[in-house]
């Protein structure tokens, strides 16, 4: 089973995260962080993979610490889990609807971390969330793992939807590009022989 084991701790936080890849959208996840949490579940569930994540932050602060850094070890989950990347699809893409919100999602799977995020929100807070931590997540996220992402909101008025929508859409996206394609019989996706 593709899986990693990530644990993290600084002066702001104390992380402990797993990560299958070949899950069932399992999910167990605390983080100090109501929304974050749910945030974290839908994208386990969407992308069919089984996340552990516990984090103890210096939430009195703000979420920003414990958001980004649960970002750096999620994805330096993916990219330990993936280990050479042979034989899987590489790409992935979903636009995915959220009542109002409609959010595409781009994945490449490409060793360089890339983050392409055009998703403005109407409001700047989720409840006590900040919605620019939306960001700073899948920063962290793409620049350990490795991969180019891009997200873009194509419609929305609710923030809280618009948020729901990137984490949905990432994760199904995601799931396609980590997929093991039987075609490629183990070989690198690419014309380089590596990632």
């Amino acid at each position: 089973m593709r899986s990693a084991r990530i644990t993290r701790k600084t002066a702001e936080t104390d992380i402990a995260l797993t990560l299958a890849l070949d899950g069932g959208g399992r999910a167990s996840v605390s983080t100090g962080i109501g929304f974050f949490d749910h945030m974290l579940t839908l994208f386990a569930v969407h992308g069919r993979f089984d996340l552990e994540a516990h984090c103890q932050g210096d939430t009195c602060v703000d979420g920003h610490h414990s958001v980004e850094d649960v970002g750096i070890c999620l994805g330096r989950a993916l990219r330990e889990a993936l280990g050479d990347r042979a034989g899987i699809n590489r790409y992935g893409h979903m636009i995915l609807p959220m009542d109002e919100a409609l959010v595409l999602a781009a994945v490449d799977i490409s060793g360089r971390g890339c983050l392409g995020f055009e998703v403005p929100f109407p409001t700047g807070k989720i409840g006590d969330f900040d919605t620019e931590l939306v960001e700073e997540f899948f920063t962290a996220l793409v620049r350990e793992a490795g991969i180019t992402l891009h997200l873009r909101a194509l419609a929305g008025r609710n923030a809280h939807h618009i948020a729901e929508a990137c984490f949905k859409a990432a994760a199904r996206a995601m799931r396609q590009a980590v997929a093991v394609d039987p075609a490629m019989a183990g070989q690198v996706p690419s014309s380089k022989g590596v990632l």
